[in-house]
C-alpha cells in the first residue's frame, strides 16, 4: 500500500463484539432491556439517557471523549405495556437451565416437554425443560414414567432478570445490582 508522505493509514474501528452492550434502565430505575453500545451512545449524546456505570474503557471521536456506558438510565419514563410472563422459547429455557440437560446434566442443545405435546402437555415454562440430543431423541414422546426416569431440575419460571429481553445466563456484573427486584 502506498501512502503519500503526510497520509496516515486508515484506522480500521473495532469489532462489533469488542464493544460492550449497556443495560438500558427506566426512569424508574426498572431494567428495560439491553441495548448495544452505538445504541446506549446515541441515547446519552441525544440527552434520552445518563450514564450510571461505566468501565475504564473509554469511547472516542474527533472531537470528544466517553466513557464505555455498562448500564444507563433514560431521562423519561417510558410507558411499558405489562406483559404477564414471557413465553418460553428455545433461548430462554436453555439460558434458565445453564445449558445443561434435565435428565443427565450433559450440555444442553435443544429443549424437551415433559409431558410431551403430542399427549396433551403445553407449551409454558413448568413443562419445558433444556435437554442434550441423546436424551431427547431416547424419550421421544414417552412421559418419564413410562422409561422410569426422573428429573434432576423441576422446571420454573425464570428469575426476573432473566426475563429482560438481552440479558444473557450471565449478565456483566455491573449489572447485577439493578437485575435484582
Amino acid at each position: 500500500m502506498l501512502l503519500k508522505p503526510d497520509a496516515r493509514p486508515p484506522v480500521k474501528a473495532p469489532p462489533a463484539g469488542d464493544l460492550p452492550r449497556a443495560l438500558l434502565l427506566n426512569a424508574s430505575r426498572e431494567p428495560l432491556c439491553v441495548v448495544s453500545a452505538h445504541r446506549a451512545v446515541s441515547l446519552v449524546l441525544a440527552g434520552k439517557a445518563v450514564v450510571l456505570e461505566t468501565d475504564g474503557r473509554v469511547l472516542r471521536s474527533e472531537r470528544m471523549v466517553m466513557p464505555a456506558p455498562h448500564v444507563l438510565c433514560l431521562n423519561r419514563y417510558v410507558h411499558v405495556p405489562y406483559r404477564g410472563v414471557v413465553p418460553p422459547t428455545r433461548r430462554t429455557v436453555l439460558q434458565r437451565d445453564d445449558h445443561r440437560c434435565a435428565y443427565c446434566t450433559a450440555p444442553a442443545d435443544t429443549v424437551d416437554h415433559v409431558h410431551p405435546r403430542s399427549r396433551g402437555g403445553r407449551h409454558e415454562w413448568t413443562n419445558v425443560v433444556a435437554a442434550c440430543s441423546r436424551c431427547n431423541h431416547r424419550k421421544a414422546d414417552r412421559l418419564l414414567s413410562e422409561i422410569g426416569w426422573q428429573l434432576l431440575v423441576t422446571p420454573s419460571l425464570p428469575a426476573p432478570g432473566r426475563a429482560i429481553p438481552g440479558v444473557a445466563s450471565r449478565p456483566h456484573p455491573t449489572w447485577v445490582a439493578y437485575l435484582t427486584l
